[in-house]
Formats: C-alpha cells, sequence, structure tokens
C-alpha cells in the first residue's frame, strides 16, 4: 500500500513537471510580455499594502499592532499564498471544464487527473505575487526588534512553508466542490483570494466569532496569526495554549489528506457532459 502511494506520488509529480514545463516554455518564447505581465502582478498584489500603508499614515497601531507588525503579518500570508497560487492557482479553471466537458481529454491520458489540473496553463507571471510578499516580510524583518530563539528561527520558514501547504489544500477543496457545482470559482476564491486579504490585518480587528471559524473550522489562522503572534511575543487569539504557534506543519498536512479526500470523491461523481 506505501509503495503504491509513492509510486503514484511520483507519477503526478513527473506529470506536473511535464505539463509545467510545457507551459514555462511557452512563457518563456516571449520574454518581453513574460517581464511586463509579472510585473504587472507585482504591482497590482502591491495596492494592498499599500492600502495598509495608508491607514497607517493616520493612525499609530491598527488593533494594537504596529505598521512592521501588520507588515510581518502580510508577508507570511503572501508568500505562503503566492507560493500556492503559483504551483496549483490553475485549480479554479475546473469549474469551466466540467462544464464544456473538456476534462474528459484529461481522465484518458496515462497521467493523474490532479497534477494535470494543477500544472494547466501554469503562469509564471505570479511570480509577481512571491516577490511582493517576499520583499514585505524582508522589510518588516528588518524594522522588528524580535529576540530571534532557536525556535523562532525554524519557525519562520517552516510557518511559510505550512502555509503554503493550508492554501494548497484550500485550492484543492476548493477545486472538488466545483465537481458538484459546477461554476463555483467565485466561492473558491472567497477562501483563497479572500482568505489571504483576511490575514493581511491582525485577528485583534476582528470579532472572536470570526476568529474562531478561521482557526477551528477553516484552519487559516495557521497560516501566519499563530506563529506570527508567538515569534512577536503578542497574546494568543481565543487565549490558545502556546504550543499551538509550532502546529501549523501537522496541520497542513492534516488539511491536504482531507483535500485529497475531497478530490477524490469528487471526481468519483464526474459524469461528462455526455456530448
Amino acid at each position: 500500500m506505501a509503495e503504491d502511494t509513492v509510486g503514484r506520488v511520483r507519477e503526478g509529480v513527473r506529470a506536473y513537471r511535464l505539463v509545467a514545463g510545457m507551459w514555462l516554455r511557452s512563457t518563456m518564447a516571449y520574454r518581453a510580455s513574460f517581464a511586463m505581465t509579472a510585473f504587472g502582478n507585482f504591482a497590482a498584489t502591491s495596492f494592498d499594502f499599500v492600502a495598509i500603508m495608508l491607514m497607517f499614515s493616520r493612525v499609530e497601531k491598527l488593533g494594537g499592532w504596529t505598521l512592521p507588525e501588520v507588515a510581518f503579518l502580510y508577508g507570511l500570508a503572501g508568500l505562503s499564498f503566492g507560493l500556492a497560487d503559483l504551483a496549483i492557482g490553475s485549480m479554479d479553471r475546473l469549474g469551466r471544464r466540467v462544464r464544456d466537458g473538456t476534462l474528459d481529454t484529461l481522465l484518458v491520458r496515462p497521467a493523474p487527473v490532479l497534477a494535470q489540473v494543477a500544472a494547466d496553463k501554469f503562469a509564471l507571471r505570479r511570480l509577481g505575487r512571491v516577490t511582493q510578499g517576499a520583499l514585505v516580510l524582508g522589510w518588516s524583518l528588518s524594522r522588528l526588534d524580535v529576540d530571534w530563539t532557536a525556535p523562532k528561527l525554524v519557525l519562520l520558514p517552516l510557518t511559510v512553508v505550512s502555509g503554503f501547504g493550508i492554501f494548497c489544500a484550500v485550492f484543492v477543496a476548493g477545486a472538488a466542490f466545483q465537481f458538484v457545482a459546477q461554476d463555483a470559482s467565485e466561492v473558491q476564491n472567497a477562501f483563497t483570494y479572500g482568505g489571504t486579504t483576511l490575514l493581511q490585518y491582525p485577528p485583534t480587528v476582528f470579532g472572536r466569532e470570526l476568529v474562531r471559524g478561521v482557526t477551528f473550522v477553516l484552519p487559516l489562522a495557521f497560516v501566519n496569526w499563530l506563529p506570527a503572534c508567538y515569534m512577536l511575543g503578542r497574546p494568543y487569539p481565543l487565549r490558545l495554549p502556546e504550543w499551538v504557534a509550532f502546529a501549523p506543519l501537522p496541520v497542513a498536512v492534516g488539511c491536504c489528506a482531507l483535500a485529497g479526500l475531497a478530490w477524490r470523491a469528487g471526481l468519483r461523481t464526474y459524469r461528462s457532459t455526455g456530448s
């Protein structure tokens, strides 16, 4: 059983690499166009942080958090989401394939469907979002006075990797839902793009019920809120124990496992268009 699972993972990675490589070569055939679209993506996502900076031109703190602290949240969420969007952001196109029947062409190919859908129309221009999030994170780290102990140094990259995994799980689960709804890309975007926008602000500006929802129902709080509170020495939302700051990785693994089950269940319900 374990060998079969490892074999399927390897096959999926190989298929993803081949499909993504095809789209990458297509993109780099027009380097000027790629540079302009990547810069446009970078500039468009930068407006979110510009809006935050404009808020701080009027106030010293937002929900008790300073600008570098909010920028730290922004950078963690932006970098994690940007990597997930770059890797499998094409999952939101699944509903269109279900409606027009083009998903059938992927089913007959000797490669995992999930890998094909994830790599479809691989858009390297999304590196603009990744770059912007990384720059804001770097700027915040240069402004923060943090006592960087060994656990905090380990937790920082672990948080980015875990956030990437959590957002990937949300992308896959949203795509699985489209097998049923068929036209639910905007619903999916509410949890992916909407989720990362939510996480750009401190939890103290939101109501307790919302914070509970993104902690215990859709665990987006593990992307940045909880580990950031530990690294910055801030009180945890909902008076959670200190060890939850180190839970993002198992939470990400659990989310990916559940998303995988949802994907398999959704794929089994697919009955084509009949045309």
